[in-house]
């Protein structure tokens, strides 16, 4: 008889297609964490994952502010990805350099705009 904790039906948590196994993080993001001259990337999995769900979700929340401060700005869409990228690089900054230029990439992406040079 088998263990039923390894059965994904009676242990969802043993089956290896479930979602925290299928989450697949960008290329883009991985390479953030992969030193000059090295191939692996030296933080973990957990950690990678982690951090892509906070800078994903960042990106999101910040699209309706980037929204409305080329509104009420009347500036072009670039100059409203350079602000974004200061202020996550100014004062007690909740991202990493390389973080913070790959959410305002995102965030071009998740608005259609053309993405900072």
């Amino acid at each position: 008889m088998s263990d039923p904790m390894s059965d994904p039906i009676s242990n969802p948590m043993s089956d290896p297609m479930s979602d925290d196994n299928q989450t697949v993080l960008p290329a883009s993001f991985i390479a953030l964490f992969v030193e000059p001259g090295r191939h692996k990337p030296s933080a973990t999995r957990d950690h990678m994952q982690t951090r892509h769900e906070f800078c994903e979700d960042l990106a999101s929340m910040l699209t309706e502010q980037a929204q409305t401060k080329l509104w009420e700005l009347g500036v072009t869409e670039h100059d409203v990805l350079e602000r974004m990228l200061r202020g996550l690089r100014a004062g007690e900054p909740v991202v990493n350099p390389g973080e913070a230029v790959w959410v305002v990439t995102r965030l071009a992406e998740l608005l259609d705009w053309p993405a900072l040079p």
